[in-house]
């Protein structure tokens, strides 16, 4: 194929058939749409192109986005080859492989504070929704792509994944589509365009685990924060945990060719769980699609820092992911009433678990910052604490510091306990909030 734009490579990706010896149902072809084969990297390739397409051109301003991911990287090269920079706003940077390549490609990168790890748009006061604001006006110098709200992202696979799923099964749409849930425009146009063809097309929609971190997947409350979802669009809600995705990856990787990051490894291991409550009681031959949305080179340290095994390291004990669900539903929790009480005798250390940003917009007066994934490391190396100080922790809604809470607690430390509902259901409350 013979191409006079790299922009011309961004779609028309492989459907491929994963081997029934790889998956194990009896009566569903299960398909694999390899969106990572798209020329930057990933799904977001169609989804930048089509946001940015209508406006890049010279003097167009800068290009920003609210993206700490794939959208930020296919934009920053979009930006590049049409002689515009590009910026990218984001709360936490947290992949480091990203962050590179976004300043490799000649991206501007600005943290700025934010109360929770992603937009929230309900919080009027909280930096990073202000300056989503101000790049939304009218007459903004920037060029702003949007993604959590603009429909183009929808279109982007309304018109162009959907369809080429259809085509490439002989004019079928799937039996079943099952997707990871982002910003919910892959998600949501794929549904749309196969439900056009057949709408008993049955959509199951994958989210992290409440108190997981699985890169490109929000958890299902952060979904509700973005504009582009609907509940309506899913058959199905399921969520996936982050050894979950894993195992899933290393499934794609290992035994079908498919060298594909967490996000697909989270859409396989979803397809399967679910395909397999139904699969024994078909009668007829169904086919089933998951996406697989990018590559697993810039995850390396994600997959190093939860499954260490898988380079030669010894897999640590007590790490939150072998914690079981009735451990984490059971893990010592506080209200806000109760918890102002309790930091109020004067023994009490608070610890916020959020980024340094979100921190330093806003937070409980006396409190220290000490990031998830740090902590973590303490946990093995010595916290910086007395063993029988009482211990608040904090996070954005609750759930990460209730996993913590629970380590804690099978470890014997005697007094922690988890603030119910993070710092959000604090602020909610009218609880005075710091800033530095």
């Amino acid at each position: 194929m013979r191409y006079d734009s790299i922009t011309e490579a961004i779609g028309n990706t492989p459907l491929v058939r994963i081997d029934p010896a790889v998956h194990g149902l009896r009566n569903i072809d299960l398909y694999a749409k390899l969106e990572l084969l798209n020329p930057f990297g990933s799904v977001k390739d169609r989804t930048a192109w089509n946001m940015a397409r209508p406006h890049l051109t010279a003097g167009a301003g800068q290009v920003v986005e609210l993206s700490s991911g794939n959208t930020a990287k296919a934009l920053a090269v979009l930006a590049g080859m049409h002689g515009l920079t590009f910026k990218s706003v984001t709360n936490r940077m947290r992949i480091p492989e990203i962050k590179d390549l976004l300043l490799l490609l000649g991206a501007q990168i600005e943290e700025l504070p934010g109360q929770s790890e992603c937009l929230d748009p309900t919080a009027t006061d909280d930096p990073l929704t202000l300056f989503h604001c101000t790049l939304s006006e009218p007459g903004s110098r920037y060029l702003h792509t949007d993604q959590y709200f603009n429909p183009r992202n929808t279109e982007a696979h309304f018109t162009g994944t959907g369809p080429e799923i259809v085509k490439d099964l002989d004019g079928r749409a799937p039996d079943w589509f099952i997707a990871c849930v982002g910003t919910a425009g892959s998600s949501t146009g794929v549904a749309r365009a196969l439900r056009e063809h057949d709408p008993a097309v049955r959509v199951v929609g994958l989210v992290a685990g409440k108190s997981d971190f699985v890169p490109g997947i929000r958890t299902i409350d952060e979904a509700h924060e973005v504009g582009l979802f609907d509940p309506g669009t899913y058959d199905t809600v399921d969520s996936v945990s982050a050894d979950e995705a894993i195992e899933g990856m290393l499934t794609l990787n290992r035994r079908c060719g498919i060298l594909a990051g967490p996000t697909g490894g989270a859409a396989y291991f979803g397809a399967i769980r679910q395909l397999q409550a139904v699969d024994q009681e078909l009668t007829e031959r169904q086919s089933a699609v998951f996406i697989v949305c990018d590559r697993v080179e810039s995850y390396l340290s994600y997959v190093r820092q939860r499954r260490p095994d898988l380079f030669g390291r010894p897999r640590r004990d007590n790490s939150p992911a072998d914690l079981t669900d009735a451990e984490i539903r059971t893990a010592p929790a506080i209200g806000v009433a109760d918890a102002q009480a309790w930091i109020a005798s004067g023994e009490t250390l608070v610890v916020d678990l959020r980024g340094s940003h979100a921190y330093a917009a806003l937070h409980i007066d006396g409190s220290v910052n000490i990031v998830d994934e740090l902590f973590e490391e303490l946990l093995h190396g010595g916290l910086p604490f007395s063993r029988n100080r009482p211990v608040l922790l904090a996070c954005p809604v609750g759930e990460k510091s209730a996993r913590y809470a629970a380590l804690l607690t099978r470890m014997g430390h005697p007094d922690v306990r988890s603030l119910s509902g993070g710092i959000i259901a604090w602020r909610d409350a009218g609880a005075p909030l710091v800033r530095d």
